[in-house]
């Protein structure tokens, strides 16, 4: 209840978390909010600019932008919130068993953090994905790749702290078992902590799957995602701008709404202030 009072008092919170739902309840009811079929090509309605017909005007295969800016929501939202889990259970699992047991164990899982933290993230990224083959799964494993460690080497730390309470100490010298230790007094102390990291790191990870699909690493064609309409649209800047305005809009807008959400989340978790 404590936690729900300081949630709702936060109006910063409930402001993003209203507009993020509005976010997603337009990815959930996308077939009744697109005007129309967001793969149907009219090739005689190429390029035709925004007005009464096309809101937002349409690509060079006739395709209505409104509609795909519409479907679009639904791969981003899929592919980062997939991102986020998959980071979030590989790097604070592994910080985990580093922080925890230590030994040999410690000793390879930081090595190859450190390995892969001292490359560039989206550049790896990049190799990565064009090694697998461009499309959305691929695109998410290769960012995964690169950011699992950040998120392992704050549980490590989260734990090397943590194990060292008197609490832990008296659990195992009463006979608990490591399941046990790691399940009623570790997690519950870390999960604050990389809960906030998490929830700060949706809009950037979005950004991130955006510009893989951009360069042609990520969602492939004729699917409605943001990145890739940027790609197909930035030929014709000139000729017809809303190619690129509407969906580069439309992600701007989508991360702004996840970054406010994730620092207000920061401020009422973050253990520090409270």
């Amino acid at each position: 209840m404590d936690l729900l009072k300081r949630l709702m008092k936060n109006k910063q919170f409930v402001l993003f978390s209203i507009l993020a739902l509005i976010v997603i309840l337009i990815a959930v009811f996308a077939p009744w909010v697109a005007t129309k079929n967001p793969y149907d090509a009219i090739m005689t309605d190429s390029l035709v600019p925004p007005g009464e017909k096309y809101m937002w005007g349409t690509d060079r295969l006739g395709r209505d932008i409104f509609s795909r800016i519409v479907y679009g929501i639904r791969p981003s939202l899929i592919m980062t919130f997939t991102l986020v889990t998959v980071v979030f259970v590989v790097g604070t699992g592994l910080g985990i068993l580093a922080g925890y047991f230590g030994g040999i164990a410690d000793t390879i899982i930081m090595r190859f953090a450190d390995m892969m933290i001292s490359f560039p993230g989206l550049v790896l990224a990049i190799a990565v994905a064009g090694l697998l083959g461009p499309n959305m799964i691929n695109a998410v494993l290769a960012i995964a790749l690169v950011s699992w460690p950040k998120y392992a080497r704050l549980a490590r730390s989260l734990v090397l702290k943590i194990k060292n309470n008197m609490y832990i100490e008296a659990a195992i010298v009463g006979g608990a078992r490591t399941g046990k230790i790691i399940g009623k007094y570790l997690i519950p102390n870390m999960i604050p902590t990389m809960i906030v990291t998490a929830t700060t790191d949706i809009g950037t990870m979005m950004l991130e799957l955006a510009s893989l699909s951009f360069l042609g690493f990520g969602a492939q064609a004729p699917t409605p995602e943001w990145g890739l309409m940027l790609n197909e649209g930035r030929t014709y800047i000139t000729r017809a701008s809303w190619l690129i305005m509407y969906p580069g809009v439309a992600i701007i807008t989508v991360v702004i709404i996840f970054n406010m959400l994730g620092d207000s989340i920061r401020d009422i978790l973050d253990p520090k202030d409270n």
